[in-house]
């Protein structure tokens, strides 16, 4: 007896050349004041509802910081270390431990 594993085929394809209408993505049915005032597919829960927008005010500070640029490690290597702020130097140790593993992980991969 030979086993053989086999699939079942594939659905047809519907209509001709083209095909773009029914692949398109649907426009959303939500109107435009709930988009706006309500953050649409944020909720976690199965009977929760959407969080409301707050005020920019109502917000914690450190939420407008997450997008901010901060130093490369060459940048803060040319600055002095002793006059470097804390969040920077932390991140200095940080990026610099993470080189100097890198660095030596790849010396002992070539050897």
């Amino acid at each position: 007896m030979v086993d053989r594993r086999t699939f079942s085929a594939g659905a047809k394809k519907k209509g001709g050349k083209g095909g773009g209408a029914a692949d398109a993505p649907k426009a959303s049915s939500l109107g435009k004041e709930v988009k706006s005032t309500t953050t649409v597919g944020a909720n976690i829960l199965k009977d929760g509802t959407d969080p409301k927008v707050l005020e920019d005010s109502e917000y914690p500070i450190w939420l407008w910081r997450l997008l901010d640029k901060r130093p490369a490690l060459s940048e803060l290597r040319r600055k002095n270390i002793e006059t470097l702020p804390y969040e920077d130097l932390k991140r200095f140790v940080k990026l610099d431990n993470r080189a100097r593993i890198r660095e030596n992980n790849f010396s002992k991969a070539k050897n």
